[in-house]
């Protein structure tokens, strides 16, 4: 009997299953698409019960009923979220609130102020790095002070793939990949339950067991093949986060290695060989986090996130093309393509306009909830058009920068690699290339975080025997080369994008208030 392996992945906007089979083909594929809540400035949330398992409930039957295969002939099960996210959740699984989404939820910093002061010179031991947005303990703490009661009756705090997994299977895992540089200082660098640190946010008891991602964390249930259209006993990997998964699924499974994810936010993994420490630049590009043991076996990993490359785009579309977003609902042409097409009628540097792409505060690389955007140098001339490049010139930006930081560590990358759904806007992809001066490799359409998911499975259930030969498996994709000209023309004009927050943060912090 042939053997096929299911990847399902639930994203920030949208959650995308696929089928494939022992040659690692798609056999099946199917999308939907979900909301995000943002009831508060900084606050991002999703139902997890109607997000989470209700996409992958879903999704699950739509693969099964398209490929017309027999649930029985699915070897193994693959699942990734939204990376680091907190969900606390009672006895029976059962959400007690929204869950928390990953490092774009800022709320908890009062918590990383206090947390800060209270561990001093320990930040680095215990953390990694600076406590950040992205440390999902904080997280934690914020729930413990301002939510006592769903804090009392918590039984696990969770991220997105471990509720995935605990709803499949009953068994509450982590994957220690995750658990290791998010969890942290909950998690020793070991993958054991950090007792002596663990008390300060929950019981040692109330977070789930490491796990590396490939293992097999347990069976499809009864009641979970029933709400699935799964066969009882299915075997279920871990699972890890979206940006881990979409890295493996384009392979980066080699150190100097640069992996770029461009969907609702900018995500990048940087495999390298040695364990690098934190780095903060001299000449104001911002900083780095340390790096952590990575999911491929004797290898490390550099990595963090935006807060916006989709979402500002996801901006520029819903405030200047609504006509087109209007024609797109009545059967017209995609409003994302039209913007493509005009995106490209423009020259680089927009006429002189730049966009500093902190809509929603920053992550990485300058680590500043309070940041804001910023339209710089309007004028009459400029029209949808030149927004619309400005925007993607501006993550464009945010990528030579990270890889500016890697050069002053002494860590150039030796390849880029990039995925997500940005990678279908063939102009903004040019500009990353013309940017980073870098030949810039682009996998299949259909390689993303539910094909890495899949192909786990695959690992996960032996059909593939380690990291190498699940490369050696996948498709070549494309590669794109540089304009030498454009290039040098960003370089030059790089310096006042950094510059532009550098000189006016402080103005940035006046304008902010607690009541936005």
């Amino acid at each position: 009997m042939r053997q096929y392996f299911m990847g399902i992945d639930i994203g920030t906007y949208e959650s995308r299953g696929m089928l494939i089979g022992e040659d690692f083909r798609v056999i099946a594929e199917h999308t939907v698409s979900h909301g995000m809540s943002h009831p508060r400035q900084g606050w991002f949330e999703h139902d997890a019960d109607e997000v989470w398992w209700g996409d992958f409930c879903g999704i699950s039957r739509r693969l099964i009923e398209a490929s017309g295969i027999a649930p029985e002939q699915i070897s193994c099960i693959g699942a990734s979220t939204l990376g680091t996210d907190c969900l606390p959740v009672d006895e029976q699984c059962r959400p007690l609130r929204p869950a928390i989404l990953y490092g774009i939820d800022s709320r908890a910093d009062k918590e990383i102020q206090w947390l800060t002061n209270y561990y001093g010179s320990d930040v680095r031991r215990l953390f990694g790095h600076p406590i950040c947005s992205g440390d999902t303990a904080t997280k934690i703490l914020w729930i413990k002070n301002n939510e006592p009661e769903i804090y009392s009756r918590t039984y696990k705090f969770l991220t997105g793939s471990s509720f995935i997994t605990a709803k499949l299977t009953g068994r509450y895992v982590i994957d220690q990949f995750l658990a290791k540089g998010s969890f942290r200082p909950l998690y020793r660098e070991d993958g054991t339950v950090n007792e002596e640190e663990c008390g300060l946010y929950c019981r040692p008891d109330q977070i789930a067991a490491c796990a590396y991602s490939t293992d097999v964390a347990g069976c499809v249930t009864r009641e979970a093949a029933a709400q699935t259209g799964l066969a009882e006993g299915t075997p279920v990997i871990c699972g890890t986060g979206d940006s881990t998964s979409e890295a493996i699924s384009v392979g980066l499974t080699e150190p100097g290695t640069a992996f770029f994810q461009y969907g609702s936010s900018m995500f990048y993994y940087y495999c390298v060989d040695r364990m690098a420490e934190d780095y903060i630049s001299p000449k104001g590009n911002g900083s780095v986090k340390g790096g952590k043991v990575f999911t491929i076996p004797g290898t490390f990993c550099l990595g963090d996130g935006t807060n916006a490359a989709g979402t500002l785009t996801r901006w520029v579309r819903d405030t200047f093309y609504r006509e087109a977003l209007e024609m797109e609902h009545k059967g017209g042409e995609n409003a994302y393509a039209v913007m493509a097409r005009e995106a490209g009628e423009i020259q680089p540097g927009s006429e002189g306009l730049m966009i500093l792409p902190y809509i929603y505060g920053e992550r990485s690389p300058i680590q500043d909830p309070l940041a804001t955007g910023m339209i710089f140098g309007l004028k009459g001339s400029h029209t949808r058009k030149h927004i619309n490049r400005a925007a993607l010139e501006a993550v464009g930006y945010s990528t030579l920068q990270h890889l500016m930081l890697f050069e002053e560590m002494g860590l150039p990358p030796d390849s880029l690699i990039t995925a997500g759904g940005g990678t279908k806007n063939d102009v903004w992809m040019h500009i990353i290339c013309d940017m980073t001066g870098m030949p810039l490799h682009i996998p299949e359409p259909f390689q993303c975080s539910s094909y890495g998911d899949a192909m786990l499975a695959a690992l996960g259930a032996g059909c593939l025997k380690d990291f190498h030969q699940l490369k050696a498996k996948l498709p070549t994709g494309r590669i794109i080369g540089p304009d030498s000209e454009n290039h040098r023309f960003y370089q030059e004009k790089y310096p006042i994008y950094r510059d532009l927050y550098l000189n006016n943060r402080e103005l940035m912090y006046r304008m902010h208030t607690d009541k936005e």
